[in-house]
């Protein structure tokens, strides 16, 4: 471990929390707190500059670590959060002398035995590693890929590559810098607020996971064909392919797919590509990530996507096709451009549990169903405990009413008087803030705000809702199915219990005849009796419930065949309840 760069990290973290505890803790309790509240943007907006500094002059875990405190916004102020957006363009790159014996080491090669050719400026410098343009010799079998025995021999071809290096030293680093972490860590842990909303500890073991992952190139590569297959039905996405016999724990070398950077709009509207249907194509990608394969790219800023025009024209899925005839766009299926993806060093994966939060939280926003969304959020454990639920599911709702269906354009310039009779109302629940961050949550998190700034950048028209709204209806469509399932195997059951109910009461009766069982008590007998006839109308009344439930599930998924079939034998069993009724009376 690196001993003067622990004590250094320390230091500043600890210089920080120092003025914290000084000016907003100390002086607020002796009566000046409209002195500490004067200065204290400029102070923390001062604090997150010279962690900028730091970070930028010591590279490696400090730079991943402003990445993740700018996507803080639910426990950092927005001083920090700003300053702290920028760092991922400003780290330095590796020198090429350092690069080149990192890869010769590994592979115990010289480079111009690997690479035909490999360019010494970086095309990209990251915190962990830095991405190098190469080429590299690769065998063509004819017939895709398989051999003939015709006498045809494979040929060589040269392919174009990217070569993803680890920095030199990192793991030392990564060491030294998340031991000084974990001491600053435990220091916030102690400071309420903070403790309140985030188990630190645990927020920084998920983050030491992340990290370790994120150097293991075999897991990348990895990764990188999982995302490929979740998305081999989509011509619209594209995934660079792994070359394995060039590729190590340290080393990774993947398909060149660089193309013009998502970012990069004035290329984009020169290509002749709509920037709306790459906000939209963007945005489905990641719902799916999320909500059906609960595998998602973790780090989608706009140096890890590209927009890639096409010669031909790319179908879209039929699913899709709604949505862009809705949205004034390509009607006819067909787009000019692929959306691709590189980097699959940070990637999340969502529990099952959460997935179904996620859905329920979806289909309540998509519906605008308030309730719905504060169960999703109990499910997702996102609440404090203690949490004033009546309150936030009226928060919730005037949201709805103020919120729901405008674009991030209208968003942003909503009138300030609204917003601030919004924060007259609920003063005591912004106050008290009763949200905690599950440590499942925190990448997702940051992914999606990431997200939402870059579908605004895109087309700041952007409505979001639009695109939630038929999703979420997907999603009913997808648990009523789920739910006629489900009813069918109760149904079923039921069937199973009224069919054997006859045989039962028939062995009853026989042991009564026989004198197994008797009655001596004459009133005995007669709530015997009618208990036999209400037992009767109750497995009849359950059938009429479940013909008629299942009936429902059918019409809502529109079979409408099988609704109608489930129907009659609601309509069935209504009749046998009521003649039977007339009889018994």
């Amino acid at each position: 471990m690196y001993r003067s760069r622990y004590r250094k990290i320390v230091w500043f973290f600890g210089r920080v929390i120092a003025s914290l505890v000084f000016w907003d803790l100390l002086l607020p309790r002796i009566g000046l707190a409209s002195w500490s509240a004067r200065g204290r943007s400029a102070r923390i907006r001062n604090a997150a500059i010279r962690f900028r500094v730091l970070a930028i002059s010591m590279g490696g875990v400090m730079i991943k670590v402003g990445q993740f405190l700018s996507t803080r916004v639910d426990i950092l102020p927005r001083e920090i959060t700003n300053e702290l957006a920028g760092l991922q363009d400003e780290v330095p790159p590796v020198q090429y002398d350092l690069i080149r014996n990192s890869i010769e080491r590994e592979f115990n090669r010289p480079i111009e035995e690997l690479y035909v050719s490999f360019n010494s400026h970086p095309l990209a410098a990251a915190s962990l590693g830095q991405v190098h343009e190469a080429s590299l010799s690769t065998r063509i079998f004819p017939q895709e890929g398989i051999p003939t025995n015709d006498g045809r021999q494979p040929s060589l071809s040269v392919v174009n590559v990217v070569v993803k290096v680890q920095r030199p030293d990192i793991e030392n680093l990564i060491r030294t810098d998340l031991e000084a972490l974990k001491t600053v860590g435990n220091w916030l842990q102690h400071y309420p607020p903070i403790r309140r909303r985030a188990n630190v500890p645990a927020l920084l073991d998920e983050f030491s996971r992340i990290l370790y992952e994120e150097i293991d190139y075999l897991a990348e590569g990895r990764n990188a064909e999982i995302f490929a297959e979740n998305f081999s039905g989509d011509p619209r996405v594209r995934v660079p392919k792994v070359y394995w016999s060039h590729t190590t724990v340290r080393v990774l070398t993947l398909e060149n797919v660089y193309a013009i950077k998502i970012a990069d709009y004035t290329s984009i509207n020169e290509a002749g590509i709509s920037r709306k249907e790459v906000a939209t194509v963007l945005l489905d990608t990641y719902l799916k990530q999320i909500f059906e394969d609960g595998f998602f790219h973790a780090d989608p800023h706009p140096g890890n996507l590209f927009v890639e025009p096409s010669p031909v024209p790319i179908p879209v899925l039929a699913s899709e096709r709604q949505t862009y005839s809705r949205n004034g766009q390509n009607g006819n299926g067909m787009v000019n451009w692929r959306l691709t993806f590189v980097d699959f060093g940070m990637v999340g994966r969502i529990p099952p549990k959460l997935r179904t939060g996620l859905r329920e939280l979806l289909i309540g926003v998509g519906t605008r169903d308030s309730p719905r969304v504060i169960k999703a959020y109990q499910d997702m454990d996102v609440l404090l405990p203690g949490a004033d639920l009546v309150m936030l599911e009226r928060a919730e709702s005037r949201i709805f009413d103020q919120f729901w269906g405008k674009n991030m354009s209208e968003i942003t310039n909503l009138n300030i008087n609204d917003l601030k009779d919004f924060a007259s109302e609920f003063r005591d629940l912004l106050y008290d803030l009763p949200f905690q961050v599950p440590q499942d949550l925190i990448f997702l998190i940051r992914c999606v705000n990431i997200l939402s700034g870059m579908c605004t950048g895109l087309d700041p028209q952007f409505n979001v809702f639009e695109h939630l709204a038929p999703y979420a209806k997907k999603l009913i469509s997808d648990e009523a199915r789920n739910n006629r399932k489900d009813w069918l195997i109760e149904l079923q059951k039921i069937a199973q219990s009224w069919l054997t109910a006859p045989m039962k009461l028939d062995a009853l009766l026989n042991k009564l005849d026989r004198g197994d069982i008797s009655m001596r008590n004459p009133e005995v007998s007669q709530q015997v009796t009618r208990l036999e006839r209400a037992v009767h109308s109750l497995g009849i009344g359950l059938i009429f419930a479940a013909f008629l439930l299942g009936g429902i599930q059918f019409y809502i998924d529109n079979s409408l065949v099988g609704a109608t079939i489930l129907f009659i034998g609601a309509f069935i069993s209504l009749v046998w309840i009521i003649l039977r009724n007339m009889i018994s009376s």
